[in-house]
């Protein structure tokens, strides 16, 4: 698959935004390992294979291990994950997919049993950025570097 254009070099003040919308999520309340298991998941339901990619060789560079990798697809069913963790993917997922889930609040109160109600709105700010990453490359079809 080819891509589209390079959206960096199309319109540079879109990007400007963005890139300051990232910027932020890094001094977020969420920790970085959490931080990259959220970009991988949603990009996974977004089909983003740049994204995934990218936050994939991220993660493992911080220390995360093949194994949780290959399971946060299977977040639910793998004894990998904690339960903060759990909260944060099925939020995130909750989330990302809005026009089916409706973010339940049974969600919700497992997120509050977890986090903080700053780390709840950091969490969201960090799922809300990386969809826009992912719509940016989905939409103009970025491709993973080898």
């Amino acid at each position: 698959m080819e891509p589209r254009l390079d959206y960096y070099t199309a319109s540079p003040q879109a990007l400007k935004g963005i890139l300051m919308l990232e910027a932020a999520t890094f001094g977020l309340s969420i920790e970085k390992p959490l931080l990259e298991l959220i970009k991988i998941r949603v990009s996974q339901l977004n089909q983003c294979s740049f994204c995934t990619d990218m936050h994939s060789v991220e993660a493992r560079r911080q220390g995360e291990t093949e194994r949780r990798l290959y399971a946060i697809a299977v977040w639910r069913d793998s004894p990998f994950f904690n339960a903060r963790e759990k909260a944060a993917l099925a939020w995130s997922e909750s989330v990302t997919l809005l026009p089916t889930s409706n973010v339940p609040d049974e969600l919700y109160t497992a997120l509050q049993a977890e986090f903080s109600e700053r780390e709840m709105v950091d969490l969201t700010v960090a799922v809300a950025t990386i969809n826009c990453w992912n719509r940016l490359a989905v939409g103009f079809r970025q491709q993973p570097s080898d």
